[in-house]
């Protein structure tokens, strides 16, 4: 009771000296908006018309653009891409529901799309449905419906029912660039957005802008396509060819300028970002800014340092790991070994599975003369991946202990940060570490086993932020994302777990996790080494025998 009341009083205490901070940390970012957004996945057809499976793609495409368009910042297919491989959902597959709820729980979205489309002959029935997702409130069903060839009309209905207001001009009411495109080439354009190689969707895009030249959302896909293939150039050529009109134009002279960068074209690259720059400050913006001046042979003289740069990158959104691994990369490479030091402590805590980070963390440790504590930090990265076996080797091959080009660049020029560490765990203090990390951990662990994991993870978050070696934690971390379905953050967190503190529980929950995931042999090794710890287990036996079960 008494270490929870004095953690309540740090906290109020703490409060108001943070308010101000994380305040400007909101008002650099996208407008201050709140940092939810929405979730909107595939549209999921009911029949058997082959051309359900673009329509269903093409219709969340759409009820997302239409919603970030009307004020609501909704995910963009790419970024709901990239949550689904990041939790090992595949891409394209029917999910259930409750799958699809506990992603939009997992990455804390504000709110969630799901539906179905009908196509009857020529006529598309669209029903949309919107669940409100930190309070578990269902919207009433929205239905729409018309010829298919009336697909932008469709969809600017659902998402003026589903805006709840006047969103503005819908797409349909666009004029210039960004007016719709002929249904024949947004077909081919979600087509490319879907197909499975980089070559098949170069394919329909390219066909795409044969129908509709100029469109900006398939030359904004053809640049990732481009960029993807290593062909830097060609991806030039499409960003640059958005037209000065399209609402798209900011984003696509931002990814001209990530092209200028990958072919070496740093003034122009530093020309480009210092004018969108001007424009709109973001934490992009400033972070590339950053990479720029550390790729350039020689900087110009008024122009401001990479660790300038980055700093106010992580100002911006000060839970975003890339840029504090910025700074601390950069500080080694100007060999400032104890800022080094401090920014790759303060990666690791945003991001304790970070298997780069604790290697350059390693190297500056050992450089600074503190060999204990570098032995320690490479033990963790073996542990993480085989890589950094690699990398050590090359080293003593090389002299250079760190590998050149680990910088981190941004992609997602305007988008909101991800939500902030709780102000108070931000500003708390070394001496009050502890008891915070100590309380929020509890927390979590409650939240879990009260079957509230969204809850539990954010708290045990809060507590690695504090102590990020933390065993237990990484413990009940690894715990919770295995029943969020995240197996690979699980297996890293599971694994730090170990390297902190050896432990059977560790190595259940791991070799657990492990078999979920499908690698057997590595399972049958934890098992055996639980075994070895406690051979009366009860755990640890009934998944042996499980094992052999599977085996069968």
């Amino acid at each position: 009771m008494r270490v929870f009341v004095q953690v309540i009083m740090t906290t109020i205490g703490l409060f108001g000296a943070s308010v101000a901070w994380t305040a400007q940390a909101y008002a650099e970012t996208e407008g201050g908006q709140g940092t939810g957004r929405g979730l909107v996945v595939a549209f999921e057809g009911d029949g058997t018309d082959p051309r359900l499976v673009w329509l269903g793609e093409g219709v969340a495409t759409l009820i997302a653009d239409g919603l970030t368009t009307a004020g609501r910042p909704t995910y963009t297919r790419r970024e709901r891409a990239h949550i689904f491989e990041g939790m090992q959902l595949p891409v394209g597959t029917r999910l259930s529901y409750a799958t699809i709820v506990r992603v939009a729980e997992v990455v804390g979205a504000s709110s969630l799309v799901t539906g179905t489309i009908e196509l009857e002959a020529e006529r598309l029935v669209v029903r949309a449905r919107s669940l409100d997702v930190p309070s578990g409130r269902a919207e009433p069903e929205v239905v729409e419906q018309g010829p298919v060839s009336d697909l932008f009309l469709i969809t600017d209905r659902v998402v003026r029912r589903l805006a709840g207001s006047s969103p503005g001009p819908t797409m349909t009411e666009s004029s210039g660039p960004d007016r719709p495109p002929p249904l024949d080439a947004f077909e081919s354009y979600i087509k490319g957005l879907i197909a499975a190689s980089p070559e098949m969707r170069a394919q329909f895009l390219e066909a795409t802008l044969e129908r509709r030249p100029a469109y900006p959302r398939g030359l904004l896909a053809l640049w990732d396509v481009y960029t993807e293939r290593q062909e830097h150039a060609r991806a030039l050529d499409a960003a640059v060819a958005v037209p000065a009109q399209s609402r798209l134009a900011r984003r696509a002279r931002f990814l001209a300028a990530l092209s200028l960068v990958a072919l070496e074209r740093y003034d122009e690259a530093f020309g480009e970002l210092k004018g969108l720059l001007s424009e709109q400050p973001t934490a992009a913006l400033y972070n590339d800014l950053g990479i720029v001046q550390l790729r350039r042979e020689k900087a110009a003289a008024e122009t401001e340092t990479p660790i300038a740069y980055f700093t106010r990158a992580a100002k911006i959104q000060p839970e975003n790991a890339d840029f504090f691994f910025n700074l601390g990369y950069a500080s080694w490479l100007q060999q400032d070994l104890q800022a080094a030091i401090y920014w790759l402590r303060e990666t690791v805590r945003r991001n304790p599975a970070d298997g780069d980070a604790h290697f350059v963390l390693a190297a500056a440790l050992q450089a600074s003369g503190r060999t204990t504590e570098a032995a320690r930090e490479r033990e963790l990265t073996r542990q993480l991946s085989s890589t950094y076996l690699t990398w050590e080797r090359q080293a003593e091959a090389t002299g250079d202990p760190v590998p050149r080009g680990l910088e981190r660049s941004s992609e997602d020029l305007d988008g909101m940060p991800t939500r902030l560490l709780d102000s108070v765990v931000v500003q708390a203090s070394q001496q009050e570490h502890s008891d915070l990390a100590r309380f929020h951990r509890d927390r979590g662990q409650r939240f879990f086993e009260q079957q509230q994991n969204r809850e539990a993870l954010e708290e045990l978050r809060k507590a690695l932020y504090l102590a990020p070696y933390d065993a237990d934690t990484h413990l009940w971390l690894g715990r919770a994302l295995t029943k969020a379905g995240r197996l690979r953050e699980a297996i890293d967190s599971l694994k730090i777990s170990i390297w902190s503190q050896e432990s059977v529980a560790a190595r259940v929950a791991l070799a657990a996790v492990l078999l979920e995931s499908g690698d057997r042999i590595a399972a049958r090794e934890h098992v055996e080494q639980a075994l070895r710890l406690d051979p009366a287990s009860a755990e640890a036996n009934a998944l042996r025998a499980r094992l052999r079960r599977s085996k069968c």
